[in-house]
C-alpha cells in the first residue's frame, strides 16, 4: 500500500499533467483494476482520486 505522502504526491502529479481530467483518469484506472481482480490497487487509485477531490477546492465542480 501507499504512504498518504505516496498518495498526494502521485494526486498532485496528475492533476499537473492532466488537470481535472485527472480525476477521471484515476476512476478509470481502479475500475480496470477491478476487473482484473486487483482489489487492492483498485482501492488506492480510488483513494488517489479523492484526494484530487480534496485537492481541487470546494468552489470547483
Amino acid at each position: 500500500m501507499m504512504s498518504e505522502v505516496q498518495v498526494h504526491t502521485v494526486a498532485r502529479q496528475m492533476l499537473e499533467q492532466h488537470g481535472f481530467a485527472a480525476i477521471a483518469k484515476a476512476a478509470e484506472q481502479a475500475q480496470a483494476c477491478e476487473g482484473r481482480g486487483d482489489a487492492d490497487e483498485a482501492k488506492e487509485w480510488r483513494h488517489i482520486a479523492d484526494a484530487m477531490k480534496i485537492m481541487r477546492g470546494p468552489h470547483q465542480s
